[in-house]
């Protein structure tokens, strides 16, 4: 059992104490920090409804009682149980925007964001008017997509309903229900007949060797968002598959297949993927044209089986 001291009294305090000790358990950082210090201050930050990047001299105040309880049990399930900070403040941020997570969905954490704050140049020829956020868990790709093309209606999708309703929760907190929705179904299939200028993705792609190998703080996220089969691809061969029905002329799919794009150069050698850089880090994200996923759906539906 980990003793929290009692002698911590600011925020300072319990920030070094936190850094120390996640250090010393050798925490996993990799759901929006990738190292103790960044860990710990956003936990305790959060933990009493204080921003990131507020000034240091707020360190030095000195914490409640009931706030010393509270941060003090959360540190406790951050370190004993390996809960991601995220499900502990039960918020995470995506492209500067802040969204409602828990352990209903998965946390955001897609490269796909530095595409989304780049507009998706120099790949989308146009502004799209509608966006499919395919496999949304949170919403948080769509929901920023929205922010990015203030004119496009969007749609998130998700077979899960629990997550769907986190969706929904921050569709209203965005103030969007205007003009994006969410959609339940299993891969296109809550979408017959509709078409897209821009489908964009992160679905469960681990492998099962990966998912084997992951850290106790993964365990935490739902195992429908993660592992997809034995080369994670169980769903993406469906998505190439059916993506031509659901892209516009002009449209394009971009999908996160993260370490499984080792599996998916394998089983596509004759397709010409663009697989995307990125300057914040993150890999294992490709592109298609539309073009390219009607020329190669033959293929994609021949190879559904692997």
């Amino acid at each position: 059992m980990t003793a929290v001291p009692t002698r911590l009294r600011t925020l300072r305090d319990y920030i070094r104490w936190a850094v120390s000790c996640f250090n010393r358990e050798e925490l996993f950082f990799g759901h929006g920090s990738d190292n103790a210090w960044d860990e710990a201050r956003q936990l305790v930050l959060g933990a009493v409804h204080l921003p990131w990047q507020i000034a240091d001299s707020y360190l030095d105040c000195r914490l409640e009682d009931d706030e010393h309880a509270h941060l003090q049990a959360l540190l406790k399930r951050r370190i004993e149980e390996r809960v991601p900070t995220a499900y502990l403040l039960g918020e995470a941020w995506f492209c500067g925007l802040p969204f409602i997570v828990d352990e209903r969905v998965l946390i955001p954490r897609s490269p796909i964001g530095e595409l989304i704050e780049q507009h998706f140049q120099p790949w989308l020829p146009e502004e799209p008017t509608r966006i499919l956020d395919l496999c949304a868990g949170s919403g948080c790709i769509g929901i920023a997509c929205a922010y990015e093309f203030p004119e496009a209606e969007v749609v998130l999708a998700d077979l899960s309903y629990q997550a769907l309703e986190v969706a929904n929760q921050n569709i209203e907190r965005h103030q969007l229900d205007d003009r994006v929705y969410s959609v339940q179904g299993d891969g296109f299939d809550g979408l017959p007949g509709q078409r897209f200028d821009l489908i964009v993705s992160n679905p469960p792609y681990v492998d099962a060797e990966d998912f084997a190998d992951m850290p106790a703080e993964y365990q935490h996220e739902p195992a429908l968002g993660l592992a997809c089969g034995e080369d994670g691809l169980d769903l993406v061969r469906r998505m190439l598959a059916e993506a031509a029905d659901h892209l516009t002329d002009k449209g394009l799919l971009i999908v996160e297949v993260g370490n499984s794009q080792v599996h998916v150069s394998a089983l596509y050698p004759e397709v010409d993927f663009t697989w995307l850089e990125f300057e914040r880090g993150g890999h294992g994200v490709f592109l298609l044209a539309a073009q390219q996923c009607r020329e190669h759906q033959a293929l994609f539906r021949q190879r559904l089986n692997g």
